[in-house]
């Protein structure tokens, strides 16, 4: 999605746009794990697509020359750019803003996530936004997207309806987002339905796969060691075949011997 920019503000040095503010990336252990979880997930779903940038957690800057027109969504997917690894991200560089962000709201955040950034990211041309309470305190529901709309004023953001098993559908991203019983977020692909693995999941699943090939390969080290063995069994038996022959011949000539002994 193209969006007009403000006109940079006349300058006679370059501009510093910083990469961090010193501030944690997250309100507790629980929003950080959640919002990496998250980044993760959508990375791997994205991976075959060379122009999907997920991030996080890093810096926005919406306004050349102004380092204070700024923020910093705790998960967000950008479609048309290249995917690479960016220190922050400058929409005027990219020409493209974020089809989806996600913010993990908690008490401190939550009344900046519903008003200032909320407004921002509409005003931006975000396509979709959408808040994510972890610990379920302070977003009723736990969470909630909305999809931006036109409107006689400008474009506003309107709630993203539940299905019927009470998902709450993407369309920027093609995924279905549910809370299991623990308010924990999963991801599934829109289309098949199939969940997407948590990178927890996918962790186990590789840990998994890595037991199942060395059981594999213990098979198959134990079926070329009983080959081995079966073939020096028959090395054996047909030597011991061999020595039995000679000894039967050498019995016979000894027997020979003795029935036509020399005058």
């Amino acid at each position: 999605m193209s969006v007009q920019y403000h006109q940079p503000y006349p300058r006679l040095a370059p501009v510093e746009y910083p990469a961090s503010d010193g501030k944690p990336m997250a309100e507790t252990d629980l929003h950080r794990d959640e919002m990496l979880a998250l980044i993760d997930t959508l990375r791997e779903h994205f991976r075959e697509d060379a122009l999907a940038y997920v991030a996080g957690n890093n810096f926005i800057y919406y306004q050349e020359g102004n380092p204070c027109a700024v923020f910093s969504p705790d998960t967000y997917v950008v479609f048309g750019v290249e995917k690479k690894q960016r220190r922050t991200y400058k929409l005027w560089e990219e020409r493209r803003v974020p089809a989806f962000v996600m913010e993990m709201s908690s008490q401190r955040t939550y009344r900046e996530d519903v008003g200032k950034k909320k407004q921002l990211c509409a005003r931006l041309g975000v396509a979709e936004y959408w808040l994510y309470d972890p610990e379920a305190d302070v977003v009723r529901p736990p969470l909630k997207g909305f999809r931006l709309v036109p409107g006689s004023t400008g474009p506003r953001y309107h709630p993203i309806a539940p299905q019927r098993d009470g998902s709450l559908p993407s369309m920027a991203l093609g995924v279905l987002f549910k809370l299991e019983k623990d308010y924990t977020l999963r991801c599934l692909d829109a289309a098949t339905r199939t969940p997407l693995q948590r990178p927890q999941e996918a962790r186990a699943a590789a840990r998994q796969r890595d037991v199942v090939v060395r059981q594999r390969d213990e098979l198959a080290r134990q079926h070329d060691e009983l080959a081995r063995q079966r073939d020096e069994l028959a090395r054996q038996r047909d030597e011991l075949a061999r020595q039995l022959d000679a000894s039967r011949r050498l019995v016979a000539q000894l027997k020979a011997g003795a029935a036509h002994p020399k005058q």
